[in-house]
């Protein structure tokens, strides 16, 4: 099984290149990881909770870093035993690009190989989990490396918390034009049309 793909994130190359070496990152980033320890800069180990299909399994097994080049990439290989599940190999190829002075190109290329009641539910099975657990992998690392940015909280007159408004954007003053004439149009209608008299008459 193999698959390649790439993600933009908002951080510079430095950066990611950090976070892909940060054992607390990659547990928050890995789906249903529970534990991750770190031995040495280049090993690691790992138990991971997963399900595929109708399987589900904990598997325990090391993770090796090889062909380092920072802060350019490595090579990230994986081995995994879940029991009577079966077993997981795998390698992923990671390579930073920049892409000006704040963000960064991840491109990575998997190869993985499963056996046991694991390679008994069928490929198809077996590549889709694997393509979704890759992009939730990455979504989530791209998530810690470059959180989304907290909407900027202000005071009203009377103290109360505001979300401060976003810039508009164009076209938005001739909606809000349209809108509030609209409203305001009649609210004025009804105030200074002559043939509407007084309530008391």
């Amino acid at each position: 099984m193999q698959m390649t793909d790439s993600q933009r994130i908002a951080a510079p190359r430095e950066k990611v290149w950090e976070a892909l070496n940060d054992p607390e990152v990659l547990k928050a980033s890995i789906p249903g990881c529970e534990e991750l320890v770190k031995h040495s800069e280049t090993e690691l180990e790992a138990k991971v909770k997963l399900k595929v299909g109708p399987v589900k399994a904990t598997f325990g097994g090391k993770v090796t870093l090889n062909d380092l080049d920072p802060p350019k990439g490595y090579t990230i290989v994986g081995e995994g035993t879940g029991g009577v599940a079966g077993f997981a190999r795998g390698e992923a190829k990671i390579h930073l690009e920049e892409d000006g002075p704040d963000a960064t190109i991840l491109s990575y290329e998997v190869n993985a190989k499963v056996g046991g009641k694991l390679a008994q539910l069928g490929a198809r099975l077996i590549d889709s989990t694997a393509k979704r657990l890759a992009g939730e992998f990455f979504t989530a690392f791209g998530e810690q490396v470059a959180p989304a940015p907290v909407p900027e909280f202000t005071e009203t007159a009377n103290g109360a918390p505001e979300i401060a408004a976003a810039e508009s954007a164009p076209g938005d003053e001739q909606k809000k034009g349209w809108f509030g004439g609209l409203l305001g149009g009649k609210k004025k209608q009804v105030v200074d049309d002559p043939k509407i008299g007084d309530p008391a008459e």
